[in-house]
């Protein structure tokens, strides 16, 4: 299959790369001179997005992606399909889906979960919105790119789900190092807190799988001194987008809304930026009831 792929970051390239390793002709456009290993680089994304039979982006933000559509949509042979890899906005998930549509074209909002980790392993998970037929079109290519995908329903589905994946992520996250923190001030060794919690009712991912406090449980971004494996500052971006739904469809999200502001002071003011999402720990270990 020829495809163009639009966006060659941290989480594009690799996707590219597993594409192209498995056989695919891979013609691929970023604003950055970057070079991926199986990949032909395109002058522009119109010129990555002529003759393809699919077209994925990986892109940072739905303004961005409404401007590439405009771009690359005129170039597209009708009954090409359309795959948005981005995690952006609904509103502009369902614009770019109906401009597509007008123009004979499939579309699949599918973005992902499972990181940058994920994306060189092809072990993510597609959350995809879309018709059956485009997400029929898109499926084999998920296979390569990742190790699940799920159809969440007609266009924007898919990021609905990732936008309430991640809301939940970032309140069980703050609520994790609240706890670790309450622990550390009760006198609570954090291994006697990881093994009582981890197999009762308070188990969660970010418990589990993802543990805040280093030495304790599986290795984790913590353990390395919070160097990203998911950054603040995109824990902060989805929270954000959560709330611009919430907002838009007269959602009451009390959590999420507090969980944005914590990400936003963590952020934008308290050195969180380039630091993992779990730097919240220390965060709380610095501070007192006030």
């Amino acid at each position: 299959m020829k495809i163009g792929f639009i966006g060659l970051g941290n989480m594009g390239a690799p996707m590219a790369a597993n594409l192209a390793k498995a056989g695919h002709e891979v013609v691929g456009f970023d604003m950055t001179d970057v070079a991926v290993e199986g990949v032909s680089m395109a002058g522009s994304g119109a010129e990555a997005a002529s003759g393809a039979e699919v077209v994925i982006t990986m892109l940072p933000n739905g303004q961005i992606l409404r401007a590439v559509a405009n771009e690359m949509i005129p170039a597209m042979a009708q009954g090409s399909a359309l795959v948005d890899c981005s995690t952006v906005d609904v509103d502009s998930a369902r614009a770019v889906a109906e401009q597509a549509s007008v123009a004979g074209l499939l579309s699949v909002d599918a973005p992902v979960s499972g990181g940058i980790g994920g994306a060189a392993a092809g072990t993510l998970t597609f959350m995809a919105g879309g018709t059956a037929e485009a997400f029929a079109k898109a499926e084999p290519l998920f296979d390569i790119m990742g190790q699940k995908a799920v159809h969440c329903g007609e266009a924007g589905s898919g990021q609905a789900a990732k936008i309430c994946n991640n809301m939940i992520l970032g309140v069980t996250m703050i609520a994790t190092c609240e706890a670790f923190a309450l622990a550390d001030k009760l006198g609570l060794d954090r291994q006697k807190m990881f093994d009582v919690v981890s197999t009762s009712s308070g188990y969660s991912w970010t418990m589990n799988a993802y543990c805040p406090a280093p030495g304790v449980g599986p290795q984790s971004p913590a353990d390395t001194g919070y160097q990203p494996g998911f950054a603040a500052e995109l824990m902060l971006k989805d929270l954000r987008l959560s709330q611009q739904a919430a907002e838009s469809a007269d959602a009451d999200t009390p959590m999420g809304q507090a969980a944005t502001a914590l990400y936003e002071k963590f952020v934008e003011g308290e050195g969180g930026l380039g630091m993992d999402f779990s730097a919240m720990l220390p965060r709380f270990e610095k501070r007192g009831r006030g």
